[in-house]
């Protein structure tokens, strides 16, 4: 072997070792909720490795307070979080550090839920009933729209805070209707407890469509390379998941047992038309149209740029 060669081989060793030794970045993602099927493209993104493709190591982690995520990104003691765009414009109002950098639901979920066999058949039949509710504020907005609609208005019905006990509070016939609930889980759990729902989809009565769950980061980390190739990862998955839904369903209750239940089964089916093909992609004309929506419920005090809250990362 001549002595040139053996250079050239220690050249190549060298430029190796520090590959070999490069560890993954580390990701730390906050959950809305408890772990259910709305956050499926990012367990079937970990379950079929696209994060460690992307050399991320993400950790995805679900929340004691579901009020706390947003406003641990904001204090920067994680890099992203999974929100809602209705509170995303409260925040912003409010002057938090958050942004907008994708999207996970790109539909509502919320709807106005009565029971099938109830008195409530439109919306105009809810003129003096009673309508449970769990989050003040983007809620009664919500429902004011709804009953616009109708020609009714938030004096014509009484509101009661159920909490975020819905389905119970509508099924015992403690309210006559809900608004807040999911039309992939409240809706199913009715069904399961023998309490057939009717549900009122609140973007064909008066609602502007709008993201229901969508990632939030730090202002401040915009730049960072890690939320682009995170976004990249969770593409994947999404496209993985409709291409393979009984597969994925497989995987995820396999390794997480105690959601393997048919609730969660029939949740994972129903949420897959409403996930974000294009995660990354923004829509801004959709911000500003929920922002001015928002303005004239009197719950934000101005329109502000989309861009100074909701962006589309650089790459």
């Amino acid at each position: 072997m001549t002595l040139k060669l053996l250079r050239s081989l220690a050249f190549a060793a060298a430029l190796a070792l520090p590959l070999q030794a490069q560890a993954a970045d580390k990701l730390t993602v906050l959950l809305d909720w408890f772990v259910n099927p709305d956050h499926a493209p990012l367990f079937v993104a970990l379950d079929q490795g696209y994060f460690a493709d992307e050399n991320l190591e993400v950790e995805l982690i679900a929340p004691a307070d579901p009020n706390d995520p947003p406003k641990l990104v904001a204090a920067k003691k994680a890099e992203i979080a999974i929100s809602y765009q209705p509170q995303l414009h409260l925040q912003a109002d409010q002057g938090l550090p958050l942004v907008r950098i994708g999207t996970l639901v790109a539909t509502p979920l919320s709807t106005v839920l009565t029971l099938a066999d109830g008195p409530v058949k439109t919306v105009a039949d809810l003129k003096g009933k009673t309508v449970g509710f769990s989050v003040s504020g983007t809620e009664e907005a919500v429902l004011g729209a709804v009953l616009r609609s109708a020609g009714l208005t938030l004096a014509d019905i009484t509101l009661v805070n159920v909490n975020f006990s819905l389905s119970p509070s509508l099924a015992s016939g403690k309210v006559d209707a809900v608004v807040g609930a999911y039309r992939n889980f409240e809706l199913t759990q009715m069904d399961l407890i023998g309490k057939k729902g009717r549900a009122f989809y609140i973007e064909e009565h008066g609602v502007p469509p709008f993201d229901q769950l969508i990632y939030v980061a730090h202002k401040d980390s915009v730049g960072d390379p890690r939320l682009r190739r995170f976004l990249s990862a969770v593409e994947k998955g999404t496209q993985y998941l409709i291409n393979h839904p009984q597969e994925t369903w497989n995987t995820f209750r396999a390794r997480r047992p105690e959601l393997n239940d048919e609730l969660n089964r029939r949740a994972w089916f129903d949420t897959l038309p409403r996930f974000a093909h294009r995660p990354a992609a923004m829509d801004n004309a959709r911000y500003d149209r929920f922002a001015r929506f928002l303005l004239d419920a009197k719950l934000i005090r101005e329109i502000k740029p989309v861009a100074s809250y909701a962006v589309e990362l650089p790459y």
